[in-house]
């Protein structure tokens, strides 16, 4: 199978590179930005792109890939960052006492270049950079500049190496798909046969081969991450699947029920109630890092009680995605910021007796769901929002506790079910409630109030890595107020979130 390789330089985009190759129908990993020129062809990369970041190439230690790459004959493409150290490297110079540029640039072609084939002389494209590449290497010519910057891009057709300063990765770019695609498709002439068909064989051979005899424990919880991926384990070792869900307390109103009812048919689900316990460790934590820890923690050692209950098993799965490992650390040796840490991820015990298998790691949360109609899983189960592993601990801002859970339980169900019933639901990525540490005056029945207040947040999405808030209709949001603030006593304020990731997250915690 052919695949592109993304290196990563620490961008906190750089994952969007591999999902626009993956949507060419090219597999696509991101490896360490120091990878060796031999295990570059030791994975049959057909091309390299390499990624964004935030340092410079002018500090003292930037990272920087093997130099051998650049002789293996296999096209390159360079992003920003990527650029400008593949310039240097090759002998060109780069500055930074030029213009910057973030935002929004028109960017105008020079000349017939294969990696703007198609392409009008002049298209939008999102910029991010303090340095500039200032003179090029021997053999390459400028392909591209915008008013601030004489080379925006550049090229050497005969080594087929390139580099844009801009971000083809990126929405804001509304041209970079087709330029990822010259370069994939064309110049690297990448066989576009990844699909999921293809995942669901590669992965079903990957976990028979490492699990062989032995048992898998599956930690499910309703959502679609766990769900597929219980399903993909039920497909790949059968009975020697034992799915358990853990109701921890922190859950959505009637989750347990509703989970046993649609996966319990499925298979083998053990149902384990759990709440008291987890509601004990979290009681007085505040910081949202310790819930996510604690609660990472308490479920490895319940899964650890249930494989010494039902086994002996060996491998615990779980449905850890993208995301969760872009956000809790640089998931592939990068230099990229932690912006959370994912209860699945960071929060793990560094000493745990089960051995992991995340079958979902490299897929983003669209892809799951394609993989969920692959796998023939209902349509409500696979469209369902996220959730987090944290559940409601980390959508209850300050401490946790069994009435705040209430409080929090009672307004998202009138929430999200007011969603379903103005047919809304499937026109956002991701609904929520989130509890505040603060209390408002109010005044009911001629008495004042002295209650909690909640926040209502809805964003769209693709992936998301950036979401911008729902415009959803006054009307809507009127009736949403009235009734919680009528139905869930202890609730007198209900607000809106109108913050867009970036800067916000889309959790609030």
């Amino acid at each position: 199978m052919d695949r592109v390789l993304v290196l990563d330089f620490g961008s906190q985009y750089n994952q969007l590179i591999a999902r626009r190759v993956r949507e060419l129908k090219v597999y696509s990993e991101i490896v360490p930005h120091d990878i060796s020129a031999g295990a570059i062809l030791e994975r049959n990369a057909q091309a390299l792109i390499l990624s964004g970041g935030p340092a410079s190439v002018r500090q003292r230690g930037a990272p920087a890939p093997d130099p051998a790459i650049f002789n293996l004959g296999i096209p390159i493409l360079g992003i920003c960052y990527g650029m400008q150290v593949t310039a240097q490297m090759l002998g060109g110079r780069v500055s930074g006492r030029h213009q910057r540029e973030y935002g929004h640039a028109l960017f105008r072609t020079r000349g017939r270049s294969p990696l703007f084939a198609g392409l009008p002389g002049v298209l939008q494209a999102w910029m991010s950079h303090g340095d500039t590449v200032t003179e090029l290497p021997d053999g390459f010519i400028t392909i591209g500049y915008t008013d601030s910057v004489a080379c925006a891009a550049f090229a050497n057709d005969d080594r087929r190496v390139y580099g844009v300063q801009f971000h083809p990765e990126v929405e804001h770019t509304p041209l970079g798909r087709k330029i990822l695609a010259n370069f994939v498709l064309k110049i690297a002439r990448a066989r576009p046969t990844w699909t999921m068909r293809s995942f669901i064989h590669e992965q079903t051979r990957e976990i028979r081969a490492r699990v062989g005899s032995e048992k898998v424990l599956c930690a499910v919880s309703g959502g679609v991450d766990s769900s597929v991926l219980a399903a993909l384990l039920a497909r790949a070792v059968g009975r020697k699947l034992v799915a358990v869900f853990v109701d921890n307390g922190v859950l959505r109103k009637d989750e347990a029920r509703q989970v046993r009812k649609a996966l319990g048919p499925r298979m083998n689900l053990k149902v384990i109630g759990a709440r008291e316990r987890f509601l004990t460790k979290l009681a007085g934590v505040s910081d949202p890092e310790r819930k996510r820890k604690i609660i990472g923690h308490e479920f490895i050692r319940v899964f650890e009680e249930q494989a010494k209950r039902h086994g002996p098993i060996r491998f615990l799965a779980q449905g850890t995605l993208y995301p969760d490992l872009i956000e809790s650390r640089s998931a592939f040796g990068g230099p990229s910021a932690t912006i959370k840490t994912h209860h699945n991820v960071g929060g793990l015990p560094k000493e745990m007796k089960l051995e992991l298998i995340e079958p979902l790691k490299e897929l983003f949360k669209d892809e799951v769901r394609a993989l969920g109609k692959a796998l023939r899983l209902p349509g409500s189960l696979i469209s369902r929002h996220p959730f987090p592993g944290p559940g409601l601990a980390v959508r209850i801002l300050g401490a946790v506790s069994a009435e705040r859970v209430r409080l929090l339980q009672d307004a998202d169900h009138i929430f999200i079910s007011e969603l379903h019933r103005a047919g809304l639901y499937d026109k956002v990525w991701q609904a929520l409630a989130v509890l505040l540490p603060v209390r408002s005056v109010g005044v009911m029945g001629d008495e004042r109030t002295y209650e909690n207040v909640v926040c209502l947040r809805a964003v769209t999405s693709t992936d998301a890595m950036t979401a911008d808030w729902a415009r959803l209709p006054d009307d809507f949001l009127a009736r949403c107020s009235n009734r919680i603030i009528n139905e869930v006593r202890g609730i007198n304020r209900v607000v809106y979130d109108v913050s867009s990731k970036p800067p916000a997250t889309i959790e609030w915690e």
